[in-house]
């Protein structure tokens, strides 16, 4: 084959590849640039009372990644569940709190998994000299590159009450946020002339605290299950910002900052 004939097929492929990439980005555009339907925005007031707190600046925001979150996953309900549009405009709409305000995005994920309720999952524990396989009830999962997993009775209350501390979609999302570095260890990717140096002390030195509280019994600002590691920390760390973001920013202002800064969001001064 002529040399001109590869070259002008290589050029071709690379046109081909650039305006597809093209139409992709403008699609994505749309996507972001458009609005909820008032059905499904009183539908996400109703079942995440917390974004009625969002500032107006943001809300067009939010309402722009839940419809790009609603057409890039896939929702498949497990053990029977069918899934419904209210399940999922209500984790769209906690999954997106986490980034609505940020340049980052769900890249790789593309599906979610549904549970009626707590699901079975197989750990493997070893003793020495055996390995035993244990089940234990889930309320929800987060794997890399996806899929996330979850229980629709433990997502549907996370979202409802936003300030118990406790929400199983914000958790798991959290973690997906963590693993956008290529690793899920609490050190997600800093926003621009965010230092790791102020994140690793704010982080570590909460972390810390919470371990030691635990281990003494004592009470906790952040859910207990914070001190199992830095990465389940992290996931809990962002659930109080969310839900209890007042008190954090009070006991512990140096993490409080940390996370505002990476979310650019400053959830203690909503109304």
């Amino acid at each position: 084959m002529a040399p001109w004939i590869i070259l002008g097929t290589a050029l071709l492929f690379a046109a081909f590849l650039l305006f597809h990439r093209h139409l992709k980005q403008r699609r994505r555009e749309r996507i972001m640039a458009s609005s909820l339907t008032p059905e499904q925005r009183a539908t996400v007031e109703r079942l995440v009372p917390l974004v009625r707190r969002l500032p107006a600046s943001i809300r067009a925001s939010l309402e722009g990644k839940i419809n790009l979150f609603l057409d890039q996953i896939t929702f498949r309900g497990q053990n029977g569940l069918e899934v419904t549009d209210d399940m999922r405009l209500s984790i769209a709409a906690q999954a997106c709190l986490l980034i609505v305000n940020s340049p980052v995005w769900y890249d790789t994920l593309r599906n979610v998994l549904i549970y009626p309720s707590a699901f079975l999952t197989n750990r493997n524990t070893h003793d020495g000299q055996f390995v035993h396989e244990n089940s234990h009830a889930t309320l929800g999962e987060s794997w890399a590159r996806g899929p996330v997993i979850l229980s629709w009775d433990h997502a549907l209350h996370g979202g409802l009450d936003a300030e118990d501390g406790h929400n199983v979609v914000i958790h798991e999302f959290a973690h997906q946020l963590d693993g956008l570095s290529g690793h899920t260890n609490g050190i997600p990717l800093l926003r621009k002339g965010q230092a790791y140096a102020g994140w690793e002390k704010a982080m570590l030195d909460a972390f810390q605290d919470q371990v030691q509280r635990v281990q003494h019994g004592e009470p906790t600002l952040i859910d207990p299950y914070g001190a199992t590691s830095h990465q389940e920390f992290f996931a809990e760390a962002i659930v109080t910002f969310f839900e209890r973001p007042r008190a954090m920013r009070d006991q512990m202002p140096a993490l409080y900052e940390q996370l505002a800064t990476l979310l650019a969001l400053d959830p203690a001064q909503w109304d």
